[in-house]
């Protein structure tokens, strides 16, 4: 990373060298008819913005609707748009290419006569659209949602804006004729952009209403009709926006919108990644100062002093984008942001409508294309580009690129919530575990040769690890790797000793589950010798290895006095460090106990999992092991401290990332066991907390509280629910909603009582005790800590003696033993 360059930036430079085209396939970005571009000018000349188009529910309708319901309006809709691609009595050499993607928000202003002051002058802009088939319901539809993304530019002078310049200069005939000819073809054109676009939307399933976002003049204009119980008194079919922020709606696809005039309105859209792009591309509308096309907007709504006034007296300090260090960005910073994020969305988006995600499906009814809702009728993106010239392939490899930097940080982050909330499932149940009558006894134990890795508590940092491998004499002549291998071999040699020993423990214990081998090769041996033992091979004590899973303390204790009955003599080290309550876990929260023997002048290691522990993560427990030491994941308390400073910028690409990821599983749909997407939506959260949409995090984690109280294995005091709960209490307490939060802080405070009842009652005795006899105390200040030790020694006593009597019980042949 070079001086003054950030982290983000780091990680996208080193994106962009190595990524490819071959590694970061381009999504495809055409028009299904023939591929080729289209002309189209911005709504506003001169002005630079964002359109959007996008279904969204009618009021009076439920979404998603009942099976069947809209079949024939959607197969009609789609059998319309493919009959109209060419009329009949149109001039092929007359049509522009794709026209019939084209919308009314693709008219030029001049088209749609216009009026407004003059503006400086832009480039003209060309459209590539990109149209694909979504399954709604039981049957395929024609999806479009155009999303348009024009960038000024000062520099250049555009054909099109100095078409008044060049008209007003005295020419020749011919020039004259010509330009009188183009504007006859231009006007057909309109006419006929303006008819396509009318039956483009005469068809909209019923409940749904299609809405048009011009970011340029901040408007949002409804361009289909209405359906047939749509109530047309609180119908919403124009507004100037001036706030607009998430609502509550327990879909999460909400937005309130807040109109210049003060009238207010909840859009609520049939998918969840375009109430998301929607609000963050108004998000950044409302945080630019006010151009010309904004305030002919207000103009014609409120009236030109009244527009005026509002408009030049107030900036939307209400987005977040007018805030911190955003607040500081240029126009042409927050064009180029604005860009940028609208190309992510829509590369996401063609992955998505192409079926690009194979394992997504795995716990969703969709199929390939058909996935991701109902949604999608309206959805595809449309990008602008200068006049005549292709879609530029070295754009898209770059959108590509920096959207493989975003996927891998999402997957990042992602993984470190997957970490954390592993490791809190490990330490909830190493607390329960240690409620067992047993585990006192356990706890006084010492290990054999085990300082343990604790070195606050005397431990050894693995290069002075107490037992070896065997030093031979012809080791002095080999290199570490010919020692390796000769290690390797050894424990082959061994290993069949290691089987009949892990044998006969199961068959007398009754273990839930065993393992053996496979002999760890001698290159991972070198690994490990190097990063943990500096380079020393013969410190390495697992080539030969098996695992036992034991069903709880008793069962350990049993297992340990059987292996010193049976192979006493052979056993190098009993490691029960990790199991102690004054000594750490291992990174990730793990714990278990190793017990080393020697077998054919090889050291072996058995490592014995307590079930409970076992469970959580099975065979990839090594693998949480090996993530959360390389990446010292235990450094975090909370899993969204790894989101910290980012910059808005980033973490409005990352919430992109994340809608791709449950572009299978809306909110409203999720189940108890669907654990993948409660995963990803839980992550979520994190980034809606981190970027101001607290209405969409407390929406969230409600639906993800309900599901764990539902689940079998979970239920509502279980500790990750109640970790919901803190999320929740933050969520609210940053929308002002005292009262809710501190009920929510109540219920985790009744939580932390039951919890640490006992130990409560214990350290109160004590503090009763000190308080009632100060002199005492101060006569013999030992006193507390003798009382201390004396209460241990009584706890173990007692302990003993329950394992004793469990030890009657269920594990009797150890007394034949």
């Amino acid at each position: 990373m070079m001086n003054g360059e950030s982290p983000q930036d780091a990680t996208a430079n080193y994106a962009d060298n190595r990524a490819s085209p071959s590694t970061n396939p381009v999504a495809p970005m055409r028009g299904v008819s023939d591929g080729k571009t289209a002309t189209a000018m911005s709504t506003h000349k001169g002005t630079t913005g964002t359109i959007f188009e996008a279904a969204f529910v009618d009021p009076a309708y439920t979404w998603p609707p009942a099976e069947g319901q809209g079949k024939n309006a959607i197969e009609l809709q789609a059998s319309t748009a493919l009959i109209k691609s060419v009329a009949p009595n149109d001039r092929l050499d007359e049509l522009d290419d794709d026209e019939v993607s084209l919308t009314p928000s693709m008219m030029s202003s001049d088209d749609e006569g216009a009026a407004t002051s003059p503006r400086s002058r832009r480039n003209v802009q060309t459209t590539t659209t990109t149209t694909t088939k979504k399954r709604f319901g039981c049957c395929n539809s024609s999806t479009n949602e155009q999303i348009i993304s024009a960038n000024s530019s000062n520099d250049l002078v555009s054909k099109s804006s100095s078409f008044g310049s060049r008209f007003s200069k005295k020419g020749s005939k011919a020039e004259r004729r010509a330009e009188r000819q183009r504007r006859i073809i231009a006007k057909k054109k309109k006419r006929r952009r303006e008819a396509r676009a009318r039956e483009r939307y005469r068809r909209v399933p019923e409940g749904i209403l299609i809405y048009r976002l011009d970011t340029s003049d901040r408007t949002i204009t409804l361009v289909s009709g209405p359906s047939s119980n749509t109530d047309m008194n609180t119908l919403m079919t124009k507004m100037v926006v001036i706030n607009a922020k998430p609502s509550s709606d327990i879909s999460r696809r909400g937005i309130i919108l807040t109109g210049v005039r003060g009238e207010i309105h909840t859009v609520v859209a049939c998918e969840q990644r375009t109430a998301i792009a929607w609000l963050e591309s108004m998000d950044m509308m409302l945080a630019s100062s006010p151009n010309d096309a904004t305030r002919a907007a207000m103009e014609n709504q409120l009236g030109e002093g009244v527009a005026m006034n509002r408009v030049l007296s107030q900036k939307s300090t209400r987005s977040n984008w007018a805030k911190g260090k955003e607040s500081k960005l240029s126009q042409t910073e927050r064009d180029q942001i604005e860009e940028r994020y609208v190309n992510l969305a829509a590369y996401s988006n063609n992955l998505i409508r192409a079926g690009a995600f194979p394992n997504s499906n795995a716990n969703s009814q969709g199929k390939g294309k058909a996935a991701g809702g109902g949604g999608g009728i309206y959805y595809t993106v449309t990008q602008i580009h200068d006049d005549g010239e292709e879609y530029d392939e070295e754009t898209l490899e770059s959108i590509a690129k920096r959207r493989a930097v975003i996927k891998d940080s999402w997957d990042f982050f992602r993984m470190v919530c997957s970490l954390l909330r592993d490791k809190r499932k490990y330490d909830e149940v190493f607390r329960k575990l240690q409620l067992d009558p047993v585990y006192s006894y356990l706890n006084s134990m010492t290990g054999l040769n085990d300082p343990g890795d604790d070195m606050a508590m005397g431990g050894n940092i693995g290069a002075d690890k107490p037992i070896t491998q065997m030093h031979l004499t012809e080791y002095d002549d080999m290199s570490n790797s010919q020692i390796a291998k000769d290690l390797v071999r050894r424990a082959e040699v061994a290993l069949p000793s290691l089987v009949e020993i892990c044998k006969a423990l199961a068959g007398s214990l009754g273990m839930e589950e065993v393992g053996v081998g496979p002999v760890k090769d001698a290159s991972s041996a070198l690994r490990k010798a190097e990063k943990k033992y500096e380079g020393d091979v013969l410190k390495v004590t697992d080539y030969c290895r098996a695992l036992l899973v034991v069903k709880d303390f008793p069962t350990l204790l049993a297992l340990l006095e059987l292996a010193r009955d049976s192979f006493g003599p052979l056993i190098r080290r009993v490691k029960l460090s990790t199991l102690k309550s004054d000594r750490n876990a291992k990174p990730g929260g793990y714990r278990d106990c190793i017990i080393n023997l020697e077998l054919k002048d090889h050291i072996c290691e058995i490592q014995i999992h307590m079930w409970p522990m076992w469970v959580i993560c099975g065979v990839d427990g090594f693998r949480h092991y090996r993530h959360c030491l390389e990446y010292s994941t235990d450094t975090f308390g909370d899993p969204y401290e790894a989101l910290a400073g980012l910059d808005r910028k980033t973490m409005a690409e990352l919430i992109v990332m994340a809608e791709e990821a449950v572009a299978d599983m809306p909110l409203e749909t999720l189940e108890w066991y669907h654990e993948k997407f409660i995963l990803d939506y839980f992550a979520e959260v994190g980034l809606f907390l981190h970027h101001g949409l607290h209405e969409w995090a407390e929406t969230t984690l409600r639906a993800l509280i309900k599901l764990r109280c539902q689940s079998p294995d979970i239920g509502p005091d279980h500790h990750e629910t109640i970790t919901l709960y803190k999320y929740l209490e933050q969520a609210l307490r940053a929308q002002k909603r005292i009262d809710e939060a501190d009920e929510v802080a109540a219920k985790i405070a009744e939580y932390k009582q039951l919890k640490t009842n006992e130990k409560v009652e214990a350290d109160k005795s004590t503090w009763d005790q000190w308080v009632t006899e100060p002199f005492e105390s101060i006569v013999d200040p030992n006193k507390k800590e003798r009382e201390e030790e004396e209460r241990i020694k009584k706890e173990v006593r007692a302990s003993k003696k329950a394992w004793r009597k469990i030890r009657e019980e269920r594990f009797r042949f150890l007394d034949a033993n």
